[in-house]
């Protein structure tokens, strides 16, 4: 059985019993997460255009595909120890995705105890599809980033898995026979368009875009930036399955 634990009392100076004004628990505002969540986010989508960018190289070959990789895990040194930089990066990004979830969640369960009793007759609104689905699509390409850690970061599930060979790790990740991890790969860059293109503009309204100009050219701007990543990371396992690269 619980038993209530007695607040303590205290005397004021006049000798008389008070009740201790209970602590208020300081809590970030609404529009302190939006702002992290919109700084986390454009981090983690620079980060998503320099690994694009380094994916592509994979289109010059297995020698200068691999030389990138190793390339990477040598960045920092001598100043650092070979790996520490990629580590770091990995710290950071992480950082910067649960900080994205966190305030995500926490804006979504605010938004819904703002209007606690459901409509009679809810309004229909409009909205882009990519806002529609910026919650599974965000599963979705959590999902996805565990898996693609486990195939081609640590090559766990990875039919080739050798470390020094990046570019046959690619290789055989899309082959042919494992259509289903090529299909996944697929449906997670479409999540993570979508995700982005509504990701953008919200976040250039958070940071001050509110002009109808403004939000037409965030529009623009979101769509053509999503749609150069999907393409751009899309094109890697066509390639493999069209027998461009092998």
């Amino acid at each position: 059985m619980a038993v209530d634990t007695p607040i303590p009392k205290t005397k004021n100076a006049a000798g008389a019993t008070a009740t201790p004004t209970p602590r208020k628990v300081v809590r970030p505002s609404s529009i302190t997460l939006k702002i992290i969540m919109a700084v986390s986010g454009i981090l983690l989508v620079l980060f998503l255009y320099v690994h694009m960018v380094g994916n592509l190289k994979i289109f010059l070959g297995d020698v200068e595909f691999d030389h990138y990789a190793h390339f990477l895990r040598s960045l920092g040194t001598p100043v650092l120890p070979e790996m520490w930089y990629l580590w770091a990066q990995r710290i950071a990004l992480t950082v910067a995705v649960v900080a994205h979830i966190y305030t995500a969640a926490v804006l979504t369960v605010r938004a819904k105890k703002a209007r606690p009793v459901k409509y009679a007759h809810r309004p229909k609104i409009q909205g882009s599809y990519a806002a529609r689905t910026m919650r599974w699509g965000g599963v979705i390409v959590f999902l996805f980033i565990i898996y693609h850690i486990l195939d081609l970061t640590t090559g766990t599930v990875n039919p080739n898995g050798d470390p020094e060979h990046p570019y046959a790790n690619v290789v055989a990740d899309f082959a042919p026979e494992r259509w289903y991890v090529t299909l996944f790969y697929v449906l997670a860059i479409v999540a993570v368009g979508f995700h982005l293109w509504h990701g953008i503009f919200s976040a250039a309204r958070t940071l001050g875009q509110q002009t109808e100009k403004g939000q037409k050219r965030a529009k623009t701007a979101a769509l053509l930036l999503s749609a150069v990543l999907v393409v751009g990371y899309l094109s890697v396992p066509v390639a493999v399955l069209a027998g461009l690269v092998d």
